[in-house]
């Protein structure tokens, strides 16, 4: 009988995507297939795209080519897999497959395909799958933490962006199926799970007719995890039902994640969100009385076509004034396919890059500020890497989410993995430092 082939998942992007790389693992595994983080010993290597902005592209394509380089048979997936479809099988003679964003579970039928000669194009015009806690999974976060899609797909339009286009519209899965999940990662020993969706503050809205939101955190609260974060809560969908929730279900964490993009509303108008500058401020303001220990981040995009002096000025201010927790700032990047891909007033990259530079530079002292506040104080850490030279652990408070946040580096023992108790002695900008309370 003939060997299965081994083969190796190279992970770009998002943790989106990286769900859809763990589903696309758990699926070779429970089919028999080698899998290898060597792409060197590999017969295929599944690149799982990006295909976001210009910059997430260029990535995506460097390690394509290197792969083709290298002659390794290629499986592309994912989301440049779904944006240029035939282009990418034309271009790249090593591809042997292109897999959609809602086909990656019919990754085993592609392998054996491909096995038997055929070239693959297997990408659904619409993308209507989700994957649930049913769809085998193998996990590639460290042993702490792992992500949970709530929904995928997006039903706004916004003028700059184009996942709706790679992922299609909004669809969720049931409170029942994600709590399940929930408890199957509770049971694997995870500590933290963080919920996922384009628009979290919308989950439910197409499938129960109303967000259901609250609904959910409520019954997460049952899950013996003890902590349960939200990426991408839009401002508007914060509602009093939501905030309710949230304070009420402990094992939630008041870390809210809003991408605001910006604050003046003719940009907010032109990015095609008209509703949200009418509500920046006071939702922030009701938000902070609300729950007085809320940790906010949010997202930035400088240099949106148009966007004058007067604009970021206002942007400016806005930092300045909410004094957010963590900040992310990013230049526009001009997608085509998308409607602010054709606005005229185009700004020169490197007005862009003195802006994002600019507000970064407001942050840093209000995040050090911040950071500040939790020196004196005992946190609950994470454990989810210890530095091989030194013995230094390292882990994230609940103030910091993975990747995207700062860190906190610990003097003492703990187990990796692990929830513990850690006495914080300094801060700077980005990270806390502390030890381990025996």
């Amino acid at each position: 009988m003939a060997t299965q082939p081994t083969i190796a998942i190279s992970h770009l992007g998002c943790e989106k995507n990286r769900i859809d790389s763990e589903h696309i693992l758990g699926l070779l595994v429970q089919a028999g297939y080698q899998v290898d983080s060597n792409e060197e010993l590999a017969d295929y290597v599944i690149v799982n795209t990006c295909s976001f902005i210009e910059a997430a592209r260029e990535e995506s394509v460097r390690t394509l080519v290197e792969l083709a380089d290298a002659k390794k048979k290629i499986v592309i997936t994912g989301c440049m897999a779904q944006h240029f479809q035939e282009q990418l099988l034309d271009e790249l003679p090593e591809a042997v497959a292109v897999v959609g964003t809602g086909d990656y579970h019919k990754i085993v039928d592609v392998i054996k395909r491909v096995e038997q000669g055929e070239r693959v194009t297997e990408i659904s015009a619409e993308p209507t799958y989700i994957a649930d806690e049913t769809v085998p999974r193998y996990r590639t976060t460290s042993e702490g933490v792992a992500y949970l899609r709530v929904a995928e797909g997006c039903d706004y339009r916004c003028a700059f962006c184009i996942i709706p286009h790679l992922r299609g519209n909004q669809r969720s899965r049931t409170i029942e199926s994600i709590v399940t999940e929930a408890q199957q990662l509770a049971d694997q020993g995870v500590q933290e799970i963080i919920l996922i969706s384009q628009i979290t503050t919308n989950y439910g809205l197409d499938l129960y007719g109303e967000p259901k939101l609250a609904e959910l955190l409520r019954a997460l609260g049952k899950v013996d995890i003890p902590w349960i974060r939200m990426h991408y809560a839009y401002p508007t969908g914060l509602t009093p039902k939501v905030i309710a929730a949230i304070q009420d279900t402990p094992n939630v964490l008041p870390y809210l994640d809003l991408p605001l993009q910006h604050s003046h509303p003719d940009v907010l108008r032109a990015m095609n969100r008209p509703w949200q500058g009418r509500v920046n401020d006071q939702i922030i303001e009701k938000l902070k009385t609300a729950i007085p220990d809320a940790v906010l981040r949010t997202t930035f995009i400088v240099g949106f076509p148009g966007e004058t002096e007067e604009h970021f000025e206002h942007l400016r201010e806005f930092v300045q004034r909410h004094e957010f927790d963590h900040v992310g700032v990013f230049t526009f990047s001009p997608e085509e396919g998308t409607p602010a891909y054709q606005l005229p007033n185009q700004l020169p990259q490197e007005v862009m890059d003195a802006r994002r530079d600019a507000l970064m530079q407001v942050q840093q002292p209000i995040s050090l500020k911040q950071n500040q506040k939790s020196i004196g104080q005992v946190v609950d850490v994470l454990i989810e890497q210890q530095q091989p030279q030194t013995g230094e652990l390292i882990g994230r408070s609940s103030r910091f989410a993975p990747e995207v946040d700062g860190l906190v580096y610990i003097e003492g023992e703990a187990r990796l993995g692990s929830l513990i108790k850690v006495q914080i002695t300094d801060a700077d900008i980005y990270d806390l430092y502390g030890y381990v309370l025996e």
